[in-house]
């Protein structure tokens, strides 16, 4: 990687992400030759927003390298109140190798990265995913045997997991098509830049309120959560809003016939996907989730090694 940081998957050219997909597969298939990759090497983690994959992919993949992990918890950090960002970059620079942080703010994730003199990754804000969709599209590479030229199927709320399938999608020449209810729609300036880059790669981007239309003949279905954390007050009205949405057996059906399904969890079963979909054969969202752990190896070895 020719990148400091991990901020944003656009920021990141296909060139580097597919160094990062075939190094997290030669990890994943032989991990005793990374037992000393990072050996020493202490990763400061930042979280605002609970976790269950983030924390352990990254904690459990830098002690599988031979480094270490600290957890920092809001009451410890308290970022930009009890203490400036500029400040905790200045001190943890000095003290270990890299610094995740899964926070609400995407402008504070840039501000560290900027302030800080070591890497930063994105584990998370309300703008972006970048791990996530790396983990998306590694897990379809693998299983599918390519990217380009693939139609991937995004459903439900235009989010922070939209917006980063939507940035790799662009640079990796994937065709997504997205379907969000009026009002929903991913933000505007992303969908620009990608449909501005989208000719370098071969990418089509579909943004529409049809689900039908979006999943008609896709080999990927992908769906998220309706309400995201800090969005809980508004749950009962998307639960209504989304309803067209719900990715269920009858939705699934118009997919191709080797399409699989994926969400980036935890899953609201019932509402955004059907027991029956998640649950079938073709469902790969543990396999996903799985892939977290070796992409956010990739990505650790890449900027820390």
């Amino acid at each position: 990687m020719d990148q400091k940081d991990l901020v944003s998957i656009r920021n990141l050219s296909a060139r580097e992400m597919h160094e990062l997909f075939a190094e997290a597969l030669e990890i994943k298939t032989h991990p005793a030759r990374y037992a000393d990759a990072l050996k020493g090497k202490a990763l400061a983690m930042i979280f605002e927003k609970p976790s269950l994959r983030t924390r352990v992919s990254f904690e459990v993949g830098i002690h599988q390298m031979g480094g270490f992990s600290l957890y920092l918890s809001p009451s410890e950090i308290n970022l930009g109140k009890r203490e400036s960002a500029f400040d905790v970059a200045k001190n943890l620079e000095r003290m270990v190798q890299g610094i995740l942080m899964r926070t609400f703010s995407h402008e504070l994730v840039e501000l560290m990265a900027r302030q800080a003199g070591i890497p930063v990754i994105n584990g998370l804000t309300d703008f972006s995913h970048p791990c996530q969709a790396l983990a998306d599209f590694l897990t379809i590479l693998e299983i599918k045997g390519g990217l380009k030229g693939l139609k991937v199927a995004y459903v439900g709320d235009g989010n922070n997991v939209a917006h980063s399938l939507i940035y790799g999608a662009a640079r990796l020449g994937v065709h997504l098509a997205v379907a969000t209810p009026a009002g929903y729609e991913p933000n505007a300036n992303v969908v620009a830049w990608a449909r501005e880059h989208a000719g370098e790669s071969g990418c089509r981007l579909e943004v529409s309120e049809d689900p039908v239309k979006a999943v008609l003949e896709a080999d990927v279905v992908y769906t998220d959560v309706w309400a995201s954390m800090g969005q809980e007050q508004e749950s009962a009205i998307r639960r209504q809003i989304f309803q067209p949405y719900q990715v269920n057996e009858e939705l699934f059906s118009h997919a191709g016939p080797r399409a699989i399904f994926m969400h980036c969890l935890p899953a609201h079963r019932g509402e955004e996907v059907t027991d029956a979909v998640i649950d079938s054969p073709r469902s790969v969202v543990f396999h996903q989730a799985e892939n977290r752990l070796h992409v956010q190896k990739a990505v650790m070895l890449a900027l820390m090694g």
